[in-house]
Parts: structure tokens; C-alpha cells; sequence
């Protein structure tokens, strides 16, 4: 279920399954240009990096965007064929490719707010389900996913801590669970380590990040 996938850099990861998928292009230090599909989870500037995006991007590449960052996109070159919008709780197909979305907001702190409609991504691939939280706290919404593999945030400060990561995942139990959001602006492979430490049952958890 990891094969052909790696975290490259904070929340970026790469996903070469049925098409190759990145997750909020941030610090990517070679040029790709090969995506199918981006995915951005929001505005942020670790998470919607123009520099980045232009790294991985080709030409028929499409976008999958929060609300306010439809503008944004199309000033970037993408055409509206290849943009596509999502709220909370939409879902929509790429390429046989399911996506859907659920909320991704902070709970105790105001650096992500609910009401600003960000995201966390459900993508089910072949029928194995991979949740890319987004930057998000433990919610009423994220403690229902279910999902085989799981990305979560581990960093702390604008994110869930790595314990409360750990609390989630034991909560939804995904069969791999991968940390992301730490080594680049918060958070350290420390964070990561305890996260992986601290996986109850059989869930599998994996660092991907060099």
C-alpha cells in the first residue's frame, strides 16, 4: 500500500499509483513536472507554493483546490478544465480516482479556522483508501474516517502534537500510518519517532520522509 509512494518534504507527498499524485507542493528540489493531479489542502505558503507547484506541474496536470484558491490557479496558468474545487464534504472522480473531502481546522487555536472550509483528502486508489488530513486538529469529523493508510501531522504549533496524532490514529485505525508536517518549519524526526512508537494494535506506522 506504500509502494511507489514518499513524503519529499514537510505535507508533500508523492504518490506514483494508478496516476501520480502530489499533496501541497512545498520545497520540492527537483523539477517533475510529471503530476496528474495536484492536491492542496489550502492557502497557506507550505501548502500552496507557486514556485513549487511549477516543479511538478506539466500541462495537462489538474489541480484540486479549496474555494479561495481559485484565482490564485488560474493566475498560475491553469486552465478551468484542469481546476477543480472542493468543500467540505464534496467528492469528485479523476481518473477513475475517487476524492472526497472532510474538514481540516484547528480546535484550540486560530490558525485554521472551520469556517474557512479547508481540507483534509480521502483518496480511494485500486479500493485502498488514503486519508491526507490536511492541518488539522482531533475533530468530531476526522475521528470517523475510515481509511488503510493515513497521513497525519505530527509537528505541533499550527497542527495536531505527535501524542495527539498518535490519539487520532489509534482512534480510526488505519492499517499504515505515515507522519508529515514536521523536519522543514515545526516539528522534528523526533516527533515523527514518537509517533511511530506509540501505534497501538496492528497498526503499521512508517516514516517516508528522508
Amino acid at each position: 500500500m506504500l509502494e511507489n509512494i514518499n513524503v519529499l518534504c514537510h505535507a508533500t507527498i508523492r504518490m506514483n499509483l494508478k496516476k501520480v499524485i502530489y499533496t501541497d507542493p512545498y520545497r520540492v528540489k527537483e523539477k517533475y513536472n510529471d503530476a496528474d493531479i495536484i492536491l492542496i489542502t489550502h492557502s497557506h505558503y507550505d501548502h500552496f507554493s507557486e514556485e513549487d507547484i511549477e516543479n511538478v506541474r506539466k500541462a495537462d496536470t489538474k489541480i484540486v483546490i479549496t474555494d479561495d484558491l481559485y484565482e490564485r490557479a488560474k493566475n498560475i496558468g491553469f486552465k478551468d478544465e484542469n481546476i477543480i474545487v472542493m468543500r467540505p464534504y464534496d467528492k469528485h472522480t479523476i481518473a477513475d480516482i475517487e476524492i472526497e473531502t472532510i474538514p481540516a481546522y484547528n480546535t484550540n487555536k486560530d490558525f485554521h479556522p472551520k469556517e474557512n472550509n479547508w481540507v483534509g483528502y480521502l483518496l480511494n486508489i485500486n479500493n485502498t483508501v488514503y486519508y491526507v488530513a490536511g492541518d488539522t486538529d482531533i475533530t468530531e469529523e476526522n475521528k470517523t474516517v475510515k481509511c488503510d493508510v493515513a497521513f497525519v501531522p505530527v509537528g505541533g504549533t499550527y497542527t495536531m502534537t505527535s501524542d495527539e496524532a498518535v490519539e487520532l490514529v489509534n482512534t480510526i485505525k488505519p492499517k499504515f500510518a505515515v507522519p508529515i508536517h514536521y523536519g522543514e518549519i515545526v516539528g522534528s524526526k523526533e516527533d515523527a519517532m514518537n509517533f511511530v512508537e506509540h501505534l497501538e494494535g496492528e497498526i503499521e506506522g512508517k516514516i517516508l520522509m528522508n
